[in-house]
């Protein structure tokens, strides 16, 4: 079997986004998983064809995408991607979408198919701060967290996927401010896709819902 796992460029003017450096970290192998990584651009309008050249050139069997949320102190396992995207500061290519659908006419939200609730009880056994997520906001991580569920609910693709927020790496000139150490953020990111590959159905059968 094979993961695809991406992380994002930095943004908003920072020189490092925790993604897509954990991302980089990640081996070759995590157990029975083959894994290949590929960098998706922090915009709107780029995002989307990125993402689908990636999962074209890996053709996979699980998709896990990566995104930083600097205010979070959790791994925070995304559970619900919605049709909604809404901008409180600009992407890299200065764009502020407001209350403007992902996917025009598309279903409202999608739930992740990777497995959730195991994923997070992996990541608790191993002794890190994490969460299940209800919401990975409106910015451009959900922006790929929709399409990516859109993809997989096409006839063309046949993964499960799913969305990783992590928080943003250890900063001195950041205070008190939520950080995670990328070692742990890496090995979170293994857990993740060691919690997903187990219960992974046949690629003849049309991806599901798992709890």
């Amino acid at each position: 079997m094979k993961a695809l796992v991406t992380g994002f460029e930095p943004f908003s003017g920072e020189r490092v986004n925790a993604s897509i450096e954990a991302v980089r970290r990640l081996p070759s192998r995590v157990g029975g998983l083959e894994v290949v990584t590929a960098e998706l651009p922090t915009s709107y309008a780029r995002a989307r064809a990125a993402l689908e050249a990636a999962i074209a050139r890996a053709n996979p069997d699980i998709v896990l995408c990566v995104g930083q949320a600097g205010e979070r102190a959790a791994l925070c396992v995304e559970r619900i991607a919605v049709n909604l995207q809404h901008a409180e500061i600009p992407d890299n290519d200065g764009a502020l979408p407001v209350d403007t659908p992902v996917v025009a006419g598309g279903p409202a939200a999608y739930l992740a198919t990777l497995p959730v609730r195991p994923a997070v009880a992996a990541l608790h056994e191993a002794g890190l701060q994490a969460q299940l997520s209800m919401s990975a906001g409106t910015f451009v991580c959900n922006h790929v967290f929709y399409h990516l569920m859109h993809f997989a609910a096409m006839e063309r693709y046949r993964f499960r996927g799913g969305f990783l927020h992590v928080p943003a790496l250890p900063r001195p000139q950041a205070g008190n401010a939520p950080s995670m150490a990328l070692e742990d953020i890496a090995r979170g990111i293994e857990i993740v896709l060691g919690a997903a590959a187990p219960g992974l159905e046949t690629r003849n059968q049309r991806p599901g819902t798992r709890d």
